[in-house]
């Protein structure tokens, strides 16, 4: 990353004053959805939506005024700084747009156009002339052939997707602007939030690498998702993955790892994906986490961005029904982790309240008719006990399930214990219950598997932790 990496990357998160080159009255088009979301942070009737609070300047010389702002012919005529130029230009006049921007003073370009070196050898030369003049201009570009930038926590919407995100502490980079439209709507399923959204292209300028090391110390991020297709300096992403990592954890979905996987990232992104065995080994000396879903990737995320590592291996299990508690036992055994083996003192106390056809082991069943209050006195004993490194909670429906006063006993039965909790409330989808353990940071994940893929990732992270600590790390 160029010098002044921080200051120069916070244009695109933190600027004061946004121009938007290509903006349009007209609804459907891209730079009416970009203005229409930096004024309303959406473009859909949603109330309380809030847009961002500074200064947006609509660019378009066949405009006087766009949704009520002063237009201009070109971003030379735009009075004042401006931080950040959004282009949504067709890609032939984007390097006499840089160059203006260059005149102009403004260092910071999201570049949504398409036709670059995706679209072949002309787009390839046009994407080299950008980077030409930018670098001559000192202009850092993100893009093109991107969906734009989203950062939730000061409402800046510089993209064409149709929501904002809810605030959260996940920052996601992603290399395909489509699944970020995709990711989004999945979000308000899950109960996901994101500090930062970030949607690369073809990273002719700002990479992978870059963005780690920012959201490395953003104040917002406490965990980082990434969407990869390809490296275009492997080296440079390994250098900056492992500075992240000991401060923030990072989890990787990498696509492209099969020969017709490899193949569609050419032709999507106009890249190389590369060995996967080499990712694979490169991921792993770097401390990340390598998933393989979008389902795993944001389970992953979640966990961590909510939940303290593991300090070891050792889970138990809490059910109320014995086949999602073998469900979740087998995932935990797949994913290299073990049953916590309960000491007979534990076992003893367990007897003291739970009913004589307990499990009597590990997993914990405490049977279908489990109160509240049962669970959450089986949750102290458990937290409490040195044997245990992490607890997985699940609750199923049953007549006399009460699963919002479960779920609030859970939260108080863990709240400020340091082992990481992860809960699957399966058949319960879209309930009260889940959100709200969501909402206290304990990941909530429909079913075993995910809840156990989920505290595997929460053991990962203390092991990789452990190694920093331990100076296993070079």
């Amino acid at each position: 990353m160029a010098q002044g990496m921080e200051a120069g990357l916070d244009r695109f998160f933190k600027p004061r004053s946004i121009a938007v080159i290509g903006a349009s009255r007209e609804a459907g088009k891209v730079g009416n959805a970009v203005c229409e979301n930096l004024l309303r942070g959406t473009t859909k009737e949603i109330l309380h939506a809030r847009g961002f609070g500074g200064a947006i300047y609509p660019v378009n010389p066949r405009a006087d005024e766009i949704m009520g702002l002063k237009c201009y012919s070109s971003i030379k005529d735009v009075p004042g700084e401006v931080d950040l130029a959004v282009v949504v230009v067709p890609a032939r006049f984007v390097p006499t747009i840089m160059e203006e921007m260059g005149e102009k003073g403004t260092r910071a370009a999201v570049i949504i156009s398409a036709g670059f070196s995706e679209s072949g050898e002309e787009g390839a030369r046009l994407e080299r002339e950008v980077l030409r003049i930018a670098s001559k201009q000192g202009i850092r570009i993100i893009g093109p052939n991107c969906l734009g930038v989203i950062r939730t926590h000061n409402h800046l919407n510089a993209s064409f997707a149709d929501m904002m995100p809810e605030p959260g502490p996940i920052s996601f980079v992603s290399q395909s602007g489509a699944l970020c439209t995709a990711v989004i709507q999945y979000s308000f399923e899950e109960s996901i939030g994101f500090s930062n959204f970030v949607s690369i292209g073809n990273k002719a300028d700002v990479d992978d690498a870059d963005l780690l090391e920012y959201f490395a110390s953003d104040e917002e991020t406490q965990a980082i998702a990434l969407y990869i297709e390809s490296l275009k300096d492997g080296r440079r992403f390994m250098e900056a993955a492992k500075k992240t990592v000991p401060e923030k954890p990072v989890v990787i979905l990498k696509s492209g790892r099969t020969e017709a996987g490899a193949r569609a990232t050419s032709s999507h992104t106009g890249s190389l994906s590369g060995s996967d065995a080499a990712y694979e080994a490169a991921f792993r000396q770097t401390g990340a986490l390598r998933v393989y879903t979008i389902m795993e990737l944001f389970d992953a995320a979640k966990a961590l961005a909510y939940q303290p590592p593991a300090k070891g291996d050792r889970i138990a299990v809490v059910t109320n029904a014995g086949g999602p508690g073998v469900m979740a036992a087998d995932q935990l055994y797949t994913r290299g982790l073990r049953l916590a083996e309960l000491p007979k003192d534990v076992v003893k106390e367990l007897d003291s309240f739970l009913p004589p056809a307990w499990s009597r082991s590990n997993p914990v069943d405490i049977l279908g008719d489990a109160t509240p209050e049962r669970y959450g006195e089986t949750l102290r004993v458990l937290s409490g006990c040195e044997e245990v490194d992490g607890i997985v909670v699940i609750l199923t429906p049953q007549v006399m399930t009460r699963p919002m006063e479960t779920a609030r006993i859970v939260v108080e039965s863990v709240r400020g214990v340091r082992k990481p909790v992860t809960a699957a409330w399966v058949g319960l989808s879209g309930r009260p219950s889940e959100d709200y353990l969501d909402s206290e940071g304990i990941p909530e994940l429909t079913f075993p598997e995910r809840a156990a893929d989920a505290m595997a990732a929460l053991v990962h992270r203390g092991r990789v932790l452990r190694r920093i600590q331990g100076g296993e790390w070079s």
